[in-house]
């Protein structure tokens, strides 16, 4: 395939240029200060590691996602991945020659990985763009969503992903079998949306015979398959529902121990920026410098939660309320806080105390809870685990993203949770923190319609009467912005 070339071709070229750069400068100056004997067994042992380094960081960035994700992005990725693998080597010199040695020569290199880089990204998007046309994509959304939920989804996936695919028709599943078929023997690729399970089985095994790539939104129930064990009793396949979140305990004891001693070393980095984050919300309005507010975890037990407060003091004077587009409540200091992530980190103490996890879903108001759990039943499974810092859902969603989706994500992580995985997640964080669609607040529209709800149901003997959105709009309800 002439995608597959033109990746495999980018990815080998970054490998070249980015190892060879090193390979380069480490051989040239640094390796003669470091294995002054077994030069060149010691020189390519190190250019080993660096590589087995560097393809690691590039996986768990995905920072070779040459054609389905923007340059500036990968750019980034690419750039953590061989500026913690340089920084590495030479801390490894700095420690075997006992004393600094001389940072300009990586410094050089380092500079050099950068601009290379962004032009092998660039030429390879353009290369691509310019001689691989859009696949003809079919979406075909369900009955449960609206013709213009599913336009708006369409919408998003061109904004980002416009150069991969080009969808000519929106169906709804209801249609016709005939004219589904008819549609997809059409098409490159199908995109199913919300399909019900029945017919997404008979137009999937449509797909597969003719050989046409597609997608699908898993239900929770796919998703909860994820945590089931293949059991054989019989000459029947079967599969048993582990309930993996259960009788876990060295993985909780270990993660109890990582959460401690990384909320210990942040806590004790962070202390100056605190500090000032502290002083600036005081002077600005005299108001107080946290903000709390309980927050339900583990079992449903409430705790309060700690950030710096970042709007003003009556910011939900008329009810529970989330934080919208241009939402006027934030103050000048809470701006900076908030687009920077300062205001979140008072939370290491809720960590430290054991309120929280460094990774989980993220932790929900309970009238929250009790709204979204009307809807959609499975809600409260998030409070099997700890409630977390950042999570599946502040890696690949967003603030603004739906209570369905959010809880889509959030089963993912439960089902396959482990120490490899809470790492992954961490270091994942780390560029979540300079994307700025992250922080979205919802439309106007969205955070009338959930202040709505939540402040009618609390009510008592009245209910708000308002439109049902799809999938129910999202966000933890909080005026006080989520990690991403």
């Amino acid at each position: 395939m002439e995608k597959k070339s033109i990746t495999n071709t980018a990815q080998c070229l970054l490998e070249l240029w980015n190892a060879g750069l090193f390979s380069l400068v480490w051989v040239l100056f640094y390796n003669g200060y470091v294995f002054r004997y077994k030069t060149v067994s010691g020189g390519l042992a190190t250019i080993a590691a660096y590589l087995i380094l560097y393809n690691a960081l590039c996986s768990v960035y995905k920072a070779f996602r040459i054609v389905s994700a923007p340059v500036g992005e990968t750019l980034f990725s690419q750039t953590v991945a061989f500026g913690v693998a340089d920084l590495a080597a030479y801390a490894e010199c700095c420690l075997l020659c006992h004393r600094f040695v001389n940072l300009l020569p990586g410094a050089g290199v380092a500079a050099a990985q950068i601009g290379g880089t962004a032009l092998i990204l660039m030429w390879s998007k353009h290369y691509y763009v310019t001689h691989v046309p859009p696949k003809r994509t079919l979406l075909i959304y369900g009955t449960a969503v609206s013709r213009q939920s599913a336009a708006d989804f369409r919408r998003r996936i061109l904004e980002k992903y416009g150069h991969l695919f080009c969808i000519l028709e929106l169906l709804r599943e209801e249609e016709p079998e005939e004219r589904l078929k008819d549609a997809i023997r059409e098409h490159d690729t199908v995109l199913f949306y919300e399909v019900s399970v029945s017919r997404r089985n008979l137009l999937t095994g449509l797909c597969m015979t003719h050989e046409k790539a597609f997608y699908f939104t898993p239900t929770l129930a796919d998703i909860l398959r994820q945590g089931c064990s293949e059991k054989h009793l019989l000459d029947t396949p079967l599969l048993k529902y582990d309930y993996a979140w259960q009788g876990r305990l060295p993985y909780y004891f270990f993660k109890r121990l990582l959460d401690i001693a990384l909320s210990v070393i942040l806590l004790i980095v962070a202390l100056p920026v605190m500090v000032v984050t502290a002083v600036a919300i005081r002077r600005e309005d005299q108001g107080p410098v946290f903000f709390r507010q309980k927050r339900c975890t583990k079992g449903g037990r409430e705790f309060e939660i700690i950030k710096f407060r970042s709007m003003r003091e009556d910011a939900e004077k008329t009810g529970a309320a989330m934080c919208e587009e241009n939402d006027k409540r934030i103050t000048k200091v809470g701006k900076i806080i908030r687009a920077s992530r300062i205001d979140e980190l008072p939370q290491l103490i809720n960590i430290l105390k054991g309120d929280m996890s460094f990774v989980g879903p993220r932790p929900e108001r309970r009238e929250f809870i009790e709204l979204y759990s009307k809807e959609i039943p499975e809600f409260s499974y998030r409070m099997r685990v700890k409630g977390g810092l950042t999570g599946y859902a502040q890696i690949y969603g967003k603030y603004n993203t739906s209570a369905y989706d959010k809880l889509r994500l959030d089963l993912v992580y439960i089902e396959n949770q482990s120490l490899v995985l809470d790492l992954k997640i961490l270091l994942l964080t780390f560029p979540i923190i300079f994307r700025a669609e992250a922080t979205e607040g919802f439309s106007k529209e969205t955070g009338k319609l959930l202040r709505q709800r939540v402040n009618g149901q609390r009510r008592k003997g009245t209910q708000a009467k308002v439109v049902k959105p799809d999938f129910l709009a999202g966000g933890n309800g909080e005026p006080e912005r989520a990690v991403k």
